[in-house]
């Protein structure tokens, strides 16, 4: 199809884009931020830490995870907790606690695989560490959805005895409950997004290592079957152990679909597509959405299924496209579609709590988005205005260069990176005193003089991206503001695979 559009409404779209924009960093820039992004896994590690572990002021943690010897008995008629003995050691702590929540973390993993995926040809040296933090996460899915057939473990930790406490993960003392979901307690969103994690993981890892890949992407359709089969929320099943902190607002029925996609993906398996043709319809594709978050994966997935119209010419997905187009067009400022909120400096902004999260997915969309149209020399439609590949990656630059200081704080929202960045970050290993520098144990209630303390970390999470600034651009550097400081693992994932562009170009 031949899309008309005026030139006057082209040079404004392309005015309004790039007006403003100077280029604040180079590509040894992009290529520092994304070795610290990506080196801030490390610090988020849960197990038996390995020899090559390089933030060195961490410490093995958790090694009995998933024993039922570590959950207490009064607790396992409650939400579903598990008696069974299973080994869970491993996998990440979602964000400034000690609790490995699974929705936040096959997420990250679904991420930080498709940033390698898209641009791992750019991280160079960096290749090697990206897939170990992948590998790491994998790993552990892999355990949570093999230890017993027809479940899936879905959470290591008690939520409010974990947040009561102020410790260190080496010192953690607070309930280890274990949850699961199953065909008697459905959690089709939980599993529909550890599927995705796994199928795009074993594209990773497709040349590196056939076998594991293949573990992988068998497992991912054991798990979405799980999740397709016996249809729930994890929510329902479990209750105030998920929610408030990962609740699935968004239901599961954006999961099954973006679970569907990256199998099809990883397996090219046309059962798969006629899944996705069968049952997108109810699933929210015919449905503009303009978030993409660990827990509403709608524009994503429609990104993700336009790539196979606009590369592999499959022609039933057009309309994929239509809907990628949309939702990319509502970023772009003076566009006729555009929805976004910016601040006055200029960055997206979402909500309030973490709103960083936001930034690095849209800008992760944007740039992927951008290389798809490029391949085939396209451009996305809003209204009646052509918007080029070339702006949807200055919009994406601007936000990621706000993060790496170009705003009106003149600070790095990453730590470690620049002369300015967050040093009282909502993280309790980072503002605990290290077992190297204190190797007696500190108490669930000691911490928390480490917690008020106005000295800085005494711990430097490198890389640690945190929720960031108010809609007016400020930042006060409060540990107390978990909503402005507290790093997350699904915030850094989408910025990985941002960093790596900007680095090779």
């Amino acid at each position: 199809m031949v899309h008309s559009y005026s030139c006057a409404t082209f040079f404004t779209l392309f005015t309004l884009t790039f007006s403003s924009f100077t280029s604040a960093f180079t590509s040894q820039h992009y290529s520092d931020a994304l070795t610290k992004s990506i080196l801030f896994f490390e610090g988020q590690r849960s197990g038996k830490l390995p020899a090559n572990q390089r933030l060195t002021w961490r410490a093995d943690s958790a090694l009995n995870d998933g024993s039922s010897a570590n959950v207490p008995l009064h607790t396992l008629s409650c939400f579903n907790v598990s008696s069974d003995s299973v080994d869970l050691v491993g996998g990440y702590y979602d964000a400034g606690d000690n609790v490995k929540f699974g929705l936040p973390m096959a997420f990250t993993t679904t991420m930080l695989a498709w940033s390698i995926i898209e641009f791992g040809e750019n991280m160079k040296g960096e290749l090697g560490n990206a897939k170990a933090a992948l590998r790491w996460s994998s790993d552990y899915l892999v355990k949570a959805a093999t230890a017993t057939p027809g479940t899936l473990y879905v959470q290591v930790g008690e939520p409010y005895s974990d947040h009561h406490c102020w410790e260190r993960p080496e010192d953690m003392d607070t309930p280890r409950n274990v949850y699961k979901v199953s065909a008697q307690n459905p959690g089709s969103d939980v599993a529909a997004e550890t599927a995705a994690a796994l199928a795009a993981a074993s594209i990773v890892f497709q040349d590196s290592d056939s076998s594991y890949s293949h573990t992988l992407l068998q497992t991912a359709k054991s798990v979405f079957d799980l999740a397709d089969k016996y249809r729930g929320s994890y929510s329902d099943s479990l209750g105030s152990v998920v929610c408030p902190f990962y609740c699935s607002y968004s239901g599961y029925n954006d999961e099954l679909l973006w679970g569907a996609a990256w199998i099809h993906r990883a397996s090219q398996d046309a059962s798969y597509l006629s899944y996705i043709q069968s049952n997108g319809h109810v699933m929210g594709s015919d449905d503009d959405d303009f978030s993409f978050s660990w827990d509403d994966k709608r524009a994503a997935t429609k990104v993700l299924l336009a790539k196979d119209f606009i590369v592999n010419n499959i022609g039933e997905l057009q309309a994929y496209k239509q809907h990628s187009d949309n939702y990319i067009c509502s970023l772009i400022p003076g566009s006729p579609n555009s929805q976004a909120q910016y601040t006055p400096g200029g960055l997206y902004y979402k909500q309030g709590q973490s709103n960083l999260q936001y930034v690095t997915t849209s800008s992760f969309l944007l740039l992927t988005y951008a290389k798809y149209l490029d391949s085939n020399g396209g451009h996305a439609s809003c209204g009646s205005s052509m918007v080029t590949s070339e702006t949807l990656i200055t919009q994406a630059k601007k936000q990621i260069d706000y993060i790496l200081g170009d705003n009106p704080m003149k600070m790095s929202y990453m730590v470690g990176f620049g002369d300015k960045y967050p040093t009282r970050i909502h993280h309790r290993g980072s503002s605990v005193p290290s077992v190297h520098d204190h190797p007696d144990r500190i108490s669930c209630d000691a911490g928390h003089q480490y917690f008020n303390s106005q000295s800085p970390n005494p711990n430097i999470l490198v890389g640690a991206i945190v929720g960031g600034p108010d809609g007016n651009d400020n930042y006060g550097d409060d540990r107390g503001n978990y909503s402005e400081s507290e790093p997350a693992t699904y915030i850094n994932a989408p910025f990985v695979g941002a960093a790596a562009f900007f680095s090779g170009h």
